[in-house]
This record gives structure tokens, C-alpha cells and sequence, in this order.
């Protein structure tokens, strides 16, 4: 079992940033950051691998958002730059262990997930 928990939800101008973290309670594979916007499909926003580090980004986000993680405070942060009004969204820190791999950013691939936090970007 993995247990993840979100932070740094916010409202922020367009242009601006925020940093979310995800403290996970358990061991994982790989992580990933997910985004629901309000009448869309959940999406892959960026992940990681735990142990080798090999990051992938959504086309969306390339060049704005950053992910990183601390292997010793077992924790995930993503770094969101130049926001946008279409990055509003929920946002959800997912983990996977010992489950199928379908791709990094493909959400089938992840069998634990956080609670979500809210991103909103006004304009």
C-alpha cells in the first residue's frame, strides 16, 4: 500500500507560479503528476522514475513545469512556471508498484493515488 498526500494547491494570476509537493508513505516505482480539468479526461502532466530519475512531460507543460523528487523525505514537488488559465485543474499525485506499464503518463499505469489539490489559474 502507498499513501500519498498533496500540497501547494493555490489561485494565481496567469503568468505566475506555484510548487506542489507529494509525500508518499510507502515504496513505489514511479511517480507522476495528473491533472483534471472540469468536463475533460484525466490527463499525464509529467512523471518520474524513482530510481533512475527518467522524467516525461506532457507537450502542455514542456519548458513551464518542472518535476523533482527527494528520495530521502520521500517526497515529489512539481514546479509549475508561466501558468496559464488552461492549467486550471485538479491536480493528483499518483504512484505505481507492481502493477502493469502502459507508458509514464498514461493513467492506467498507476494503481495509488492522492486526494487532489486544486490549481486555479485566472487571467
Amino acid at each position: 500500500q502507498v499513501q500519498l498526500v498533496e500540497s501547494g494547491g493555490d489561485s494565481v494570476q496567469a503568468g505566475g507560479s506555484l510548487r506542489l509537493s507529494c509525500a508518499a508513505f510507502g515504496t513505489h516505482q514511479r511517480w507522476a503528476w495528473f491533472r483534471q480539468a472540469p468536463g475533460k479526461e484525466r490527463e499525464g502532466v509529467a512523471a518520474i522514475h524513482t530510481l533512475d530519475s527518467t522524467i516525461a512531460y506532457a507537450d502542455s507543460v514542456k519548458g513551464r513545469f518542472t518535476i523533482s523528487q527527494n528520495h530521502t523525505l520521500n517526497a515529489m514537488y512539481l514546479q509549475m512556471n508561466s501558468l496559464r488559465p488552461e492549467d486550471t485543474a485538479v491536480y493528483y499525485c499518483a504512484a505505481r508498484r507492481a502493477y502493469p506499464f502502459y507508458g509514464p503518463l498514461e493513467k492506467k499505469s498507476y494503481n495509488y493515488w492522492g486526494q487532489g489539490i486544486q490549481v486555479t489559474v485566472s487571467s
